[in-house]
């Protein structure tokens, strides 16, 4: 019998996800998918809210994150970096919301309505940001202010304005109010 892990039963649900294109899988449907009880669940996530923000997150960083290339020692101003590095998370998103528009939503139902699972979700940009701006906020607040300025680019809520013809420029103009400002 296979080792039952974090890994493995986030995968279980990501697969039961895609295969009922509906988000609401159940704890007992993963634990019959895995050959164990459903109580078998808890002993690698302390309530279903964790496995769902696991599984999240574990999308997020495989599909968004994964997908941002910046080489950071290419830049010698951090604004510079920052910027590309916003657009590209930017365009991730959209590529996402593109690739496969249903995935997408499904992936994201459960964090657009939690806003701390959201913040969790997120806590590896901020820090990310954090790096780049070499803020060293131990609370990543200065870098969450910076994502959020960009909430209309990157919260699927706005994922249907993500292909009007101004995206690009609409970047821009925002990057353009908040540069003076990091």
């Amino acid at each position: 019998m296979e080792k039952i892990t974090q890994q493995k039963i986030i995968q279980t649900a990501e697969h039961l996800i895609m295969e009922t294109e509906k988000p609401e899988v159940t704890l007992s449907q993963i634990a019959t998918v895995l050959g164990i009880t459903h109580a078998a669940l808890y002993k690698h996530f302390k309530n279903k809210q964790d496995l769902w923000e696991a599984v999240a997150k574990d999308w997020f960083d495989k599909n968004i994150l994964g997908n941002i290339r910046v080489n950071k020692q290419a830049y010698t101003n951090s604004k510079e970096l920052l910027h590309d590095w916003l657009w590209q998370f930017a365009t991730a998103k959209k590529q996402a919301y593109n690739h496969d528009p249903k995935m997408f939503a499904l992936n994201t139902h459960y964090i657009d309505n939690q806003p701390l699972a959201l913040h969790d979700v997120l806590w590896d940009s901020y820090s990310i940001i954090d790096n780049f701006m070499d803020y060293h906020d131990p609370n990543l607040e200065r870098a969450e202010a910076i994502l959020s300025a960009f909430a209309v680019f990157n919260l699927a809520t706005f994922s249907e304005t993500w292909n009007l013809p101004n995206y690009q420029q609409r970047f821009e103009q925002l990057w353009q109010l908040i540069e003076p400002g990091i």
